[in-house]
Protein backbone atom coordinates (compact mmCIF):
# COMPACT_ATOMS: atom_id res chain seq x y z
CA UNK A 1 0.00 0.00 0.00
CA UNK A 2 1.65 3.10 -0.82
CA UNK A 3 1.69 6.27 1.08
CA UNK A 4 -1.14 8.03 -0.83
CA UNK A 5 -4.18 6.24 -1.93
CA UNK A 6 -7.01 7.51 -4.02
CA UNK A 7 -10.72 7.13 -3.12
CA UNK A 8 -10.96 4.75 -6.01
CA UNK A 9 -8.28 2.67 -4.50
CA UNK A 10 -10.24 2.76 -1.01
CA UNK A 11 -13.40 1.90 -2.89
CA UNK A 12 -11.93 -1.29 -4.51
CA UNK A 13 -9.41 -2.16 -1.56
CA UNK A 14 -9.33 -6.15 -2.03
CA UNK A 15 -7.51 -6.77 1.64
CA UNK A 16 -9.61 -6.04 4.37
CA UNK A 17 -8.54 -2.13 5.12
CA UNK A 18 -8.95 0.00 8.50
CA UNK A 19 -9.97 3.37 8.09
CA UNK A 20 -9.67 5.78 10.72
CA UNK A 21 -11.37 8.95 10.53
CA UNK A 22 -8.46 11.92 12.03
CA UNK A 23 -10.15 15.17 11.71
CA UNK A 24 -9.02 17.35 14.68
CA UNK A 25 -10.49 20.51 16.03
CA UNK A 26 -8.09 23.60 15.48
CA UNK A 27 -6.47 24.76 18.59
CA UNK A 28 -5.60 28.71 17.20
CA UNK A 29 -7.45 30.88 19.40
CA UNK A 30 -10.49 32.59 17.24
CA UNK A 31 -10.72 29.18 14.95
CA UNK A 32 -14.45 28.24 13.92
CA UNK A 33 -15.87 25.94 15.86
CA UNK A 34 -15.69 22.53 14.74
CA UNK A 35 -17.59 19.29 15.93
CA UNK A 36 -15.17 16.13 14.38
CA UNK A 37 -16.54 13.25 16.63
CA UNK A 38 -20.42 14.79 15.81
CA UNK A 39 -19.38 14.81 12.24
CA UNK A 40 -17.85 11.47 12.01
CA UNK A 41 -20.90 10.20 13.94
CA UNK A 42 -23.40 11.61 11.21
CA UNK A 43 -21.68 10.07 8.33
CA UNK A 44 -18.43 8.19 7.58
CA UNK A 45 -16.40 6.19 5.15
CA UNK A 46 -18.43 2.48 6.10
CA UNK A 47 -16.27 0.72 8.56
CA UNK A 48 -14.19 3.64 9.51
CA UNK A 49 -13.94 4.06 13.25
CA UNK A 50 -12.71 7.39 14.95
CA UNK A 51 -9.39 7.94 15.88
CA UNK A 52 -9.81 11.28 18.12
CA UNK A 53 -6.82 13.27 17.24
CA UNK A 54 -7.77 16.05 19.40
CA UNK A 55 -7.40 13.81 22.86
CA UNK A 56 -4.39 11.76 21.02
CA UNK A 57 -1.66 14.07 22.44
CA UNK A 58 0.30 14.83 26.27
CA UNK A 59 -2.42 15.80 28.56
CA UNK A 60 0.38 16.40 30.75
CA UNK A 61 2.09 18.76 28.95
CA UNK A 62 0.93 22.57 28.70
CA UNK A 63 2.40 22.88 24.94
CA UNK A 64 -0.59 22.20 22.81
CA UNK A 65 -1.12 18.82 20.85
CA UNK A 66 2.55 17.24 21.83
CA UNK A 67 3.15 13.50 21.07
CA UNK A 68 1.50 11.37 23.72
CA UNK A 69 3.35 8.90 26.15
CA UNK A 70 3.83 5.62 23.85
CA UNK A 71 1.68 3.97 26.40
CA UNK A 72 -1.31 6.57 25.65
CA UNK A 73 -0.93 5.88 22.56
CA UNK A 74 -0.79 1.75 22.59
CA UNK A 75 -3.92 1.71 24.57
CA UNK A 76 -5.60 3.96 21.60
CA UNK A 77 -4.82 1.80 19.31
CA UNK A 78 -5.59 -1.72 20.90
CA UNK A 79 -9.04 -0.03 21.51
CA UNK A 80 -9.38 0.70 17.80
CA UNK A 81 -8.56 -2.88 16.90
CA UNK A 82 -4.92 -2.12 15.69
CA UNK A 83 -2.74 -4.99 15.14
CA UNK A 84 0.76 -5.12 13.71
CA UNK A 85 -0.40 -6.14 10.22
CA UNK A 86 -3.33 -3.74 9.98
CA UNK A 87 -3.58 -1.80 6.73
CA UNK A 88 -4.79 1.65 7.66
CA UNK A 89 -6.14 4.42 5.97
CA UNK A 90 -6.13 8.01 7.70
CA UNK A 91 -8.22 10.73 6.40
CA UNK A 92 -9.91 14.03 7.85
CA UNK A 93 -12.23 16.39 6.90
CA UNK A 94 -10.62 19.97 7.14
CA UNK A 95 -8.66 22.04 5.69
CA UNK A 96 -5.35 21.52 7.84
CA UNK A 97 -4.76 17.75 6.49
CA UNK A 98 -4.47 16.93 9.98
CA UNK A 99 -4.78 13.07 8.91
CA UNK A 100 -1.09 14.01 8.44
CA UNK A 101 -0.37 15.00 12.08
CA UNK A 102 -1.73 11.46 12.39
CA UNK A 103 0.23 9.18 10.02
CA UNK A 104 3.38 11.17 11.79
CA UNK A 105 2.27 10.04 15.10
CA UNK A 106 1.47 6.83 13.79
CA UNK A 107 4.97 6.18 12.86
CA UNK A 108 6.76 7.66 15.66
CA UNK A 109 5.64 4.56 17.56
CA UNK A 110 6.34 2.08 14.35
CA UNK A 111 3.08 2.32 12.82
CA UNK A 112 2.71 2.71 9.03
CA UNK A 113 -0.33 4.19 7.25
CA UNK A 114 -1.46 5.73 4.35
CA UNK A 115 -3.53 8.53 3.87
CA UNK A 116 -6.67 9.30 1.91
CA UNK A 117 -6.04 11.16 -1.12
CA UNK A 118 -8.90 14.49 -0.71
CA UNK A 119 -10.08 13.17 2.42
CA UNK A 120 -13.48 12.57 3.38
CA UNK A 121 -14.54 15.59 1.15
CA UNK A 122 -13.78 14.00 -2.07
CA UNK A 123 -15.61 10.46 -0.82
CA UNK A 124 -18.31 12.59 -0.74
CA UNK A 125 -18.20 14.90 -3.66
CA UNK A 126 -18.22 11.45 -5.63
CA UNK A 127 -21.46 9.99 -3.76
CA UNK A 128 -19.60 7.76 -2.31
CA UNK A 129 -21.63 5.51 0.43
CA UNK A 130 -21.46 6.56 4.18
CA UNK A 131 -22.33 5.20 7.26
CA UNK A 132 -23.76 6.24 11.20
CA UNK A 133 -22.94 2.82 11.93
CA UNK A 134 -20.79 2.30 15.50
CA UNK A 135 -19.20 -1.23 15.00
CA UNK A 136 -18.04 -3.15 18.10
CA UNK A 137 -14.32 -3.56 18.34
CA UNK A 138 -12.10 -6.51 19.85
CA UNK A 139 -9.16 -4.53 21.28
CA UNK A 140 -6.05 -6.08 20.01
CA UNK A 141 -2.55 -6.67 22.09
CA UNK A 142 -0.19 -4.36 20.03
CA UNK A 143 3.05 -3.85 21.06
CA UNK A 144 5.16 -0.28 19.81
CA UNK A 145 7.72 -0.85 17.09
CA UNK A 146 10.94 1.33 15.40
CA UNK A 147 10.46 4.86 15.37
CA UNK A 148 10.32 5.68 11.91
CA UNK A 149 9.24 9.60 12.48
CA UNK A 150 12.03 11.91 13.73
CA UNK A 151 11.05 14.54 16.02
CA UNK A 152 13.20 17.83 17.80
CA UNK A 153 13.22 19.47 20.35
CA UNK A 154 13.61 23.12 21.97
CA UNK A 155 16.82 22.46 22.65
CA UNK A 156 18.08 20.98 19.25
CA UNK A 157 16.22 24.11 17.29
CA UNK A 158 18.28 26.59 19.18
CA UNK A 159 21.63 24.75 17.47
CA UNK A 160 20.52 23.07 14.44
CA UNK A 161 22.21 22.96 11.41
CA UNK A 162 19.24 21.65 9.97
CA UNK A 163 16.92 23.22 6.83
CA UNK A 164 14.53 24.81 8.37
CA UNK A 165 11.27 24.84 6.89
CA UNK A 166 7.49 26.59 8.06
CA UNK A 167 4.42 25.97 7.50
CA UNK A 168 2.47 28.83 8.45
CA UNK A 169 1.26 31.67 6.16
CA UNK A 170 3.52 33.94 5.26
CA UNK A 171 1.96 36.79 7.03
CA UNK A 172 2.77 34.86 10.26
CA UNK A 173 6.00 33.84 9.03
CA UNK A 174 6.74 37.93 8.15
CA UNK A 175 5.54 38.96 11.03
CA UNK A 176 2.97 41.35 9.22
CA UNK A 177 0.21 39.74 10.83
CA UNK A 178 0.71 38.94 14.85
CA UNK A 179 0.29 35.08 16.06
CA UNK A 180 -2.93 33.85 17.55
CA UNK A 181 -1.51 33.32 20.57
CA UNK A 182 -0.71 36.33 23.02
CA UNK A 183 2.15 34.70 23.96
CA UNK A 184 4.25 34.14 21.27
CA UNK A 185 5.69 36.74 19.33
CA UNK A 186 5.42 37.44 15.40
CA UNK A 187 7.78 36.00 12.78
CA UNK A 188 10.09 33.17 12.31
CA UNK A 189 13.08 31.32 13.20
CA UNK A 190 16.44 32.92 11.24
CA UNK A 191 17.54 30.83 8.60
CA UNK A 192 13.99 29.47 8.12
CA UNK A 193 12.08 29.35 5.01
CA UNK A 194 8.77 29.61 4.44
CA UNK A 195 6.42 26.94 2.79
CA UNK A 196 3.14 27.61 3.53
CA UNK A 197 1.25 24.18 3.04
CA UNK A 198 -1.67 25.29 0.97
CA UNK A 199 0.71 25.44 -1.97
CA UNK A 200 1.14 21.56 -2.03
CA UNK A 201 -2.83 20.64 -2.89
CA UNK A 202 -5.05 21.02 -5.56
CA UNK A 203 -8.78 23.65 -5.38
CA UNK A 204 -10.14 19.83 -4.13
CA UNK A 205 -8.19 19.15 -1.61
CA UNK A 206 -6.02 16.40 -3.27
CA UNK A 207 -2.17 16.52 -3.34
CA UNK A 208 -0.57 18.00 -6.28
CA UNK A 209 2.02 15.74 -8.02
CA UNK A 210 5.49 14.92 -7.12
CA UNK A 211 7.34 17.13 -9.34
CA UNK A 212 5.12 19.99 -8.43
CA UNK A 213 5.36 19.19 -5.14
CA UNK A 214 9.05 19.52 -5.30
CA UNK A 215 8.74 22.19 -7.39
CA UNK A 216 7.18 24.10 -4.09
CA UNK A 217 9.94 22.94 -1.77
CA UNK A 218 12.52 24.60 -4.71
CA UNK A 219 10.67 27.67 -4.92
CA UNK A 220 10.79 28.28 -1.02
CA UNK A 221 14.83 27.60 -1.16
CA UNK A 222 14.39 23.90 0.08
CA UNK A 223 16.31 21.04 -0.94
CA UNK A 224 14.23 17.78 0.77
CA UNK A 225 17.07 15.47 -0.31
CA UNK A 226 19.41 17.37 2.84
CA UNK A 227 18.33 17.24 6.39
CA UNK A 228 15.02 18.99 6.72
CA UNK A 229 12.90 20.20 9.39
CA UNK A 230 9.09 21.69 9.52
CA UNK A 231 7.56 23.41 11.94
CA UNK A 232 4.39 25.57 12.53
CA UNK A 233 2.16 26.74 14.47
CA UNK A 234 1.67 23.95 17.15
CA UNK A 235 3.57 20.60 15.03
CA UNK A 236 0.08 19.89 13.07
CA UNK A 237 0.47 21.52 9.99
CA UNK A 238 4.32 21.09 9.84
CA UNK A 239 3.50 17.15 9.32
CA UNK A 240 1.91 18.29 6.03
CA UNK A 241 5.61 19.31 4.90
CA UNK A 242 7.23 15.92 6.54
CA UNK A 243 4.62 13.96 4.18
CA UNK A 244 5.36 15.75 1.44
CA UNK A 245 8.85 15.00 1.49
CA UNK A 246 7.42 11.67 2.14
CA UNK A 247 5.81 11.61 -1.07
CA UNK A 248 9.78 12.75 -2.56
CA UNK A 249 11.39 9.78 -1.09
CA UNK A 250 12.70 11.45 1.86
CA UNK A 251 12.27 11.71 5.52
CA UNK A 252 12.50 14.97 7.29
CA UNK A 253 11.85 15.88 11.11
CA UNK A 254 8.81 17.44 12.94
CA UNK A 255 9.79 20.06 15.55
CA UNK A 256 6.91 18.77 17.81
CA UNK A 257 6.48 22.35 20.04
CA UNK A 258 6.92 24.59 16.86
CA UNK A 259 6.27 28.03 17.49
CA UNK A 260 3.86 27.59 20.22
CA UNK A 261 6.84 26.75 21.81
CA UNK A 262 9.41 28.78 20.08
CA UNK A 263 8.03 32.00 19.80
CA UNK A 264 6.73 31.96 23.83
CA UNK A 265 10.46 31.92 24.89
CA UNK A 266 12.04 35.26 26.11
CA UNK A 267 15.89 34.03 24.94
CA UNK A 268 15.16 32.59 21.16
CA UNK A 269 15.92 35.00 18.68
CA UNK A 270 13.42 35.96 16.38
CA UNK A 271 13.52 37.21 12.49
CA UNK A 272 11.05 39.22 11.19
CA UNK A 273 10.20 39.74 7.43
CA UNK A 274 10.42 37.63 4.39
CA UNK A 275 13.43 35.07 4.45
Amino acid sequence: MDGLVSTEWLAAAPAPVLVLDASYTSTIPGAPPSDPRGDFDAGHIPGARYLDLDSLVDAADPRPSMLPPQGEFLARMRALGVTADTQIVLYDAGLHHTACRAWWVLRRFGVEAAILDGGIRKWKAEQRPLSDATESVAPSALEAGAAKAQVRTLDQMRTTTEQIADARSAARFTGEEPDPRADCAAGHMPGARNVPYPKFFNADGTWKDTDTIRAVFAEAGIDPAQPLVATCGSGITAAILVFAAHLLGYEAALYDGSWSEYGAQADTPKALGPA
